[in-house]
């Protein structure tokens, strides 16, 4: 079977599944660097997620795959435990509202009760009524939370969702571009959505290859057709809380100490493991985040960041920025000032430590040296590098056509959780649309030097930074 594993466990039982002879796929960045194995971006037969307390994980997929999945991580430890799920995910309810809240309505769904958000809801609902909710959050039996409700249909399966009552496709990333390029390979697969579903693609979907987004798209397919019919087939039945569609197969396996301690040495074959690793973890977010640090900074002292003094990557693993964060640009002044060039949001961070931001421009007035208008639609994509003197950014239109490139030229770079810092040092390089490179703004450093505000010898990189640009571009 093909297993999608997150969270804190997720290392050991990549290790776990791997040694059972199956398929992990749609592995983290860590994951990908810790095992020596092909870990593909193919669709999953079932999830395993740890949960939101991390006392456990949550076990989601097909039943076959589920139940061999649950069958091993009962077996990690004498203190592991492992449930059923009796609202499963997916499973579609007609209910009954036998309360209401502040922020919506609990809904009696006949063995189990469950949360329905008044955001969730097709309509308003009030005490009495009767609503058709399909589970949208299953939760453990160990947590005192409803399963969360919503009134929306999908048929979940992999790297696809559909959603009933949609039109088109949508996909959930943050790369533009990936995206609208997955939606027109959509409409080149082999399998179609069934009329009167719009199709969902989750972000993994824009590293799968074309194999396996037909095989998501077919099979969520299919769940869909389930769904259509099974609706079809009971419309206007029973009057007290009936289930009409079973969910996707959901179990529940908690970790006892034994167990964690089981994970730890399964964890410790692959990476530096302090002992309690998983324990420590299972307390607090702030405790497991402080064992990541004391971890990543015992590999970097052994050697795994050789040729640097500063463990960046150790660093942005824990605090960030990481790819979806928000983060600031900080452009020093040589007089002490500080402009901010707006905010953008991360949108990858490469293994050389490049942490790419993206912006979305404001109409009005032109790019400096580029000579060129800022227009509605202008997407500016910039490389941020820790301690490097550089950093470009590319201007493109909302087509996607280049504009021009910006080389600014600065003190080192520094890339904290919320925000990049340095010190511009207004010499820079352009390249236009048409190929053109120009050095621009040296007269504007000799002035600062003049001034006082920067040093010969500081000056001295700039110019020589500005040169190195120049001739490379």
């Amino acid at each position: 079977m093909r297993v999608r594993v997150r969270g804190i466990y997720a290392t050991a039982l990549t290790r776990l599944f791997l040694d059972a002879g199956h398929e992990v796929v749609q592995a983290s960045p860590s994951i990908r660097r810790r095992f020596d194995a092909d870990l593909p971006a193919a669709n999953h037969d079932v999830a395993v997620e740890t949960t939101r307390d991390r006392q456990g994980v949550g076990v989601e997929g097909r039943p076959d795959a589920v139940e061999t999945a649950t069958d091993l991580l009962g077996d990690v430890g004498i203190d592991a435990f492992v449930w059923t799920d009796s609202t499963p995910t997916g499973a579609v309810f007609d209910g009954r509202v036998t309360e209401t809240f502040g922020g919506g309505a609990a809904v009696d769904l006949g063995e189990e009760s469950g949360y329905i958000p008044y955001d969730n809801a097709d309509d308003y609902v009030e005490t009495g009524d009767s609503v058709r909710v399909q589970v949208a959050e299953a939760t453990s039996p160990w947590d005192d939370d409803r399963p969360l409700l919503d009134g929306e249909i999908r048929a979940t399966d992999g790297l696809a969702t559909l959603v009933r009552g949609r039109e088109g496709t949508t996909v959930e990333t943050r790369d533009d571009a990936a995206g609208r390029e997955l939606v027109g390979m959509t409409e080149l697969l082999g399998a179609d959505a069934p009329d009167g579903w719009g199709v969902r693609w989750h972000r993994a979907a824009t590293e799968a290859g074309m194999d396996a987004l037909s095989d998501a798209l077919a099979r969520a397919s299919d769940r869909a057709k389930e769904i259509d019919a099974a609706l079809e087939s009971k419309r206007g039945g029973a009057d007290g809380p009936t289930r009409l569609v079973s969910g996707t197969a959901t179990a529940w396996a908690w970790f006892g100490r034994e167990s964690r301690f089981s994970l730890d040495a399964r964890r410790r074959d692959v990476t530096t493991t302090i002992h309690g690793h998983h324990r420590i973890k299972a307390a607090h977010e702030a405790a497991s985040a402080g064992v990541d640090l004391a971890e990543a900074l015992c590999e970097t002292a052994s050697g795994s960041e050789k040729g640097s003094d500063f463990p960046f990557g150790v660093a942005t693993d824990q605090f960030g920025p990481a790819e979806g964060d928000a983060v600031r640009i900080g452009h020093g002044k040589p007089d002490g000032r500080l402009v901010v060039l707006g905010e953008g949001s991360v949108v990858g961070r490469n293994p050389d430590g490049t942490i790419s931001v993206r912006r979305e421009m404001s109409p009005g007035g032109t790019y400096d040296a580029l000579g060129v208008e800022r227009e509605a639609g202008d997407v500016a994509l910039t490389k941020f590098r820790e301690g490097r003197w550089w950093y470009p950014t590319v201007y493109r239109d909302a087509e996607g056509e280049r504009k021009g490139t910006y080389v600014n030229v600065c003190t080192p770079v520094e890339c904290f959780p919320d925000e990049i810092r340095y010190v511009d040092l207004h010499v820079d390089v352009v390249k236009h649309a048409d190929g053109t490179v120009e050095r621009v703004d040296d007269d504007e450093l000799d002035d600062a030097v003049e001034d006082g505000d920067v040093s010969e010898p500081l000056a001295e990189k700039a110019r020589a930074v500005a040169g190195a640009v120049e001739r490379a571009l």
